[in-house]
């Protein structure tokens, strides 16, 4: 089983911004305690604030299981990524770690949502683990 996770714009910064949003906990540090939790999952991850390199990760994603995406802000705008999550075979579960409906307003819309096998917000980093859970073997 393998699950690329993929963290879209400004979610490099997870530990130093917003630490009232978005927690204390680097994401490196928090992938290697979801590969400790999961170890039956071969769990890669990548991160880029870039739109193109997104939507290549997610149409060029056949060899594997699930698709884990926190696209940030992204998620708000972009037909785009709608468009490349609709186009892939690999099941996508949608995560984002603040509550997008307790924000602002804009953020309480997902262009990606519907596109999606599944959606998990305002669960921390948590999410992640909701999300894996979903993809481990039964």
């Amino acid at each position: 089983m393998k699950v690329l996770i993929i963290n879209g714009v400004n979610l490099g910064t997870l530990g130093t911004r917003e630490l009232n949003v978005y927690g204390d906990v680097s994401f490196e540090n928090y992938l290697q305690q979801l590969r400790n939790r999961f170890p039956d999952i071969e769990i890669e991850c990548r991160q880029s604030d870039k739109l193109e390199e997104l939507v290549q990760l997610i149409t060029r994603s056949d060899d594997y299981d699930g698709i884990i995406l926190n696209p940030g802000a992204y998620t708000h705008t972009s037909i785009v990524l709608a468009d490349a999550v609709k186009a892939t075979t690999t099941p996508v579960i949608e995560v984002h770690i603040s509550n997008l409906f307790a924000r602002e307003q804009y953020r309480r819309n997902s262009r990606l949502s519907g596109c999606c096998h599944g959606f998990i917000s305002g669960f921390g980093l948590e999410g992640y683990d909701l999300a894996l859970q979903h993809f481990q073997p039964h």
